[in-house]
């Protein structure tokens, strides 16, 4: 993969914008739903006007799954992102079909992992829009990043 990123090229206050913005259909908010979260409101647009929504919204663990991928297209890190765990996750806004998210992410900060001596700790916030620049999640996340020059 082209520029790929190592522990030593991140560093608290580096941002990646999301390279592309993802619309969100309401056959996928359906498909997932009834996969993975079978609720009536990510399911049926009839359920969905009668809920707490006022319409049909994707599941908050689609949108993180698609953040994931904006992540992922966006920060090449080297031999890829290995997750060390969420911190926080918060969505703010339903996610509709026919909605375009986009990501905002930040390096908060990072240290070198005790554990795994080649790898380092990366934390970072990720801030996601609809295309309305409304803020539909945010999130706190860690990762590993592998070091360019191995102990």
């Amino acid at each position: 993969m082209p520029n790929e990123l190592y522990f030593e090229d991140l560093h608290p206050g580096l941002k990646f914008n999301s390279s592309r913005s993802y619309k969100v259909t309401a056959e996928e908010i359906k498909e997932f739903a009834e996969r993975y979260d079978p609720q009536p409101f990510h399911l049926d647009e009839a359920a969905g006007e009668s809920s707490f929504f006022k319409g049909l919204a994707a599941s908050g663990w689609l949108t993180a799954a698609i953040v994931m991928r904006l992540r992922v297209e966006s920060i090449h890190i080297a031999g890829g992102m290995i997750g060390a765990g969420v911190e926080e996750i918060r969505w703010t806004q339903p996610v509709r079909p026919g909605d375009s998210l986009r990501t905002e992410a930040e390096i908060l900060s990072v240290r070198h992992s005790a554990s795994r001596p080649a790898f380092g700790v990366v934390r970072s916030r990720t801030v996601v829009f609809n295309q309305r620049d409304e803020v539909i999640m945010r999130s706190v996340v860690n990762f590993l990043a592998p070091l360019r020059t191995k102990p």
